[in-house]
């Protein structure tokens, strides 16, 4: 009975540790991965400051990820003019489809950093189980963390912006 219980405790710590990356407050991890263009980036580079970085997790096969990602490449020109916010789109494809990424991205003329996580470190540092996962990192912390996509979804983000950088 002692070691059933004990057994439960330590799941459960260990699950509450896992999910740190998920809770608002957590600091992001340094990753090492790559860009499209084949540039080492760190992810604990992102959001140091407090200008806000919209760090979304997508997949080429994933239709609401690209639903996600279109809709913010028509807002992101405002987004980056009225609260200073960059967006980092950061592709799960494994290596089979890593090389599908770049022209995929270029044909539909996204404007922001894309990088590929192809062993999927960062996916796994961050806590991302399924995608579209979008996080805001501000402070070189995570100050949001939303899974999936809906239509509407980017006004909630966008009020986020407004109320991390007081702009209305």
């Amino acid at each position: 009975m002692v070691k059933t219980i004990l057994s439960v405790i330590v799941a459960l710590v260990l699950t509450v540790g896992l999910r740190a990356q998920d809770s608002p407050g957590a600091k992001i991890p340094s990753v090492k991965i790559k860009n499209v263009a084949g540039t080492i980036v760190n992810t604990a580079d992102f959001g140091t400051t407090d200008k806000p970085v919209i760090i979304s997790f997508w997949a080429t096969w994933c239709k609401p990820c690209i639903q996600e990602l279109q809709t913010y490449h028509s807002l992101y020109p405002e987004w980056q003019e009225k609260y200073g916010a960059s967006l980092v789109a950061v592709s799960i494809d494994d290596a089979r489809n890593a090389s599908k990424v770049a022209p995929f991205i270029k044909s539909r003329t996204w404007g922001y950093e894309v990088l590929l996580d192809v062993n999927q470190e960062f996916k796994r540092a961050m806590n991302v189980n399924n995608v579209p996962h979008t996080f805001v990192i501000q402070n070189g912390k995570v100050v949001f963390s939303h899974s999936a996509y809906s239509s509407g979804d980017e006004e909630e983000l966008e009020q986020l912006l407004k109320k991390l950088t007081g702009k209305q």
